[in-house]
C-alpha cells in the first residue's frame, strides 16, 4: 500500500452498513465506488444487493470499484474475480470518473438496463475539494452520491444561512446536501487525526437549469466569499464591471431581487446568490 495516498480504512461494520443503507440500493442499480481499498465497503454493497433477493439470470446490478494503489487493486481483482457483476479498475478516480460515468450513461441509453447510477466512497481528505468540483461539472450526474469525508468539510458543505460559505455555495448549486452520520477517528485503521462524517448528495436541477452559467457562478462566489465579514453591497462593489453603477444604485438593485444590502454573504441562501449571479452577469455583459 502506498502511504502517500493518505488512505484510512474504515473497519467499523456498523458504519460501513450505514453508508450502504444511505445508497438505497435497488434492483438494476449501478454503483461507482471511489477508492475501494481492501474491499471493506465493496463487500457490504455486494451483501446488500444479495439480500434484496434479485431475480436470477442477467446483470441485475453492477459495481465498478476504482483503486489507485496497484497492490490493492490487484488484491481486489483476485478477491472478486468470480463475480461478474464487479469490475475493478486500477486508476485515479479524479481522472477516470468523468469518462467512466459518461460510458455508463451512454451505454444505458441503448440498453436501458440501469435504473440508477450511484457514487460512493471513503474519500482521502486531500482530494475532497477537487472531487466536488469534478462532480459538479459532470454533464450527466449520478442520481445519488454518498461519501465519507472529513467532519469539518462535511459541515461546511451542508451549511445553511447564516453560516453559508464558498464550499457550501459551490456544492449546493448542483446538489442537496445532508450529513447522515458521524464516524470517529477510532473507527479507522490507521486512525486519522480528525473525525469524519457521512454525507449524502442528491443532484438536483432546482438551480442548474439550462440558463445557468456555472462558470460565471463559480467566478462570482469566489470573489463574493473572499471577505465574508463585509456587507453584501461592499462585496459587490469589488466587481470592476459594476463601476458604472453608484453604491445607491446597487443597493436598489439588490433590494429588487430580494437581497438585503447590509447583510453578509453567509446570510444568503443558494437561491439568493443565484439571483445575484444572474443579475450581475447580465450587468457585466451590458
Amino acid at each position: 500500500m502506498s502511504k502517500y495516498l493518505g488512505q484510512h480504512f474504515l473497519k467499523n461494520k456498523a458504519k460501513l452498513r450505514k453508508i450502504v443503507e444511505a445508497l438505497e440500493l435497488e434492483d438494476a442499480d449501478f454503483v461507482f465506488e471511489i477508492g475501494s481499498g481492501h474491499g471493506e465497503l465493496t463487500n457490504e454493497i455486494v451483501s446488500k444487493f444479495k439480500s434484496l433477493n434479485l431475480p436470477t439470470g442477467g446483470d441485475k446490478f453492477k459495481i465498478i470499484a476504482i483503486e489507485k494503489d496497484k497492490e490493492l487493486a490487484n488484491e481486489l481483482k483476485e478477491k472478486f474475480s468470480e463475480d461478474k457483476n464487479i469490475e475493478i479498475i486500477e486508476g485515479d478516480a479524479l481522472e477516470e470518473i468523468k469518462n467512466q460515468i459518461s460510458k455508463i450513461k451512454n451505454a444505458n441509453q441503448k440498453s436501458k438496463i440501469i435504473k440508477n447510477l450511484k457514487i460512493v466512497g471513503n474519500i482521502p481528505y486531500y482530494i475532497t475539494g477537487y472531487l466536488f468540483r469534478i462532480l459538479g461539472d459532470l454533464e450527466q450526474k449520478p442520481e445519488l452520491i454518498v461519501l465519507l469525508i472529513q467532519k469539518e468539510v462535511a459541515e461546511r458543505v451542508c451549511a445553511k444561512p447564516p453560516e453559508m460559505n464558498l464550499l457550501a455555495a459551490s456544492v449546493q448549486i448542483w446538489a442537496e446536501s445532508k450529513i447522515i452520520g458521524y464516524v470517529s477517528r477510532d473507527d479507522f485503521s490507521p486512525p486519522p487525526k480528525v473525525d469524519s462524517a457521512i454525507i449524502r448528495l442528491l443532484p438536483t436541477r432546482i438551480y442548474t437549469d439550462k440558463n445557468t452559467d456555472l462558470c460565471g457562478y463559480y467566478k462570482f462566489i469566489k470573489i463574493f466569499f473572499k471577505q465574508p465579514r463585509k456587507t453584501i453591497v461592499n462585496n459587490v462593489l469589488k466587481f470592476k464591471s459594476l463601476k458604472v453603477l453608484s453604491k445607491e444604485e446597487i443597493v436598489e438593485k439588490l433590494k429588487e431581487i430580494g437581497v438585503e444590502p447590509n447583510a453578509r454573504p453567509q446570510d444568503l441562501s443558494v437561491g439568493q446568490i443565484q439571483k445575484m449571479v444572474k443579475f450581475f452577469i447580465v450587468m457585466c455583459k451590458n
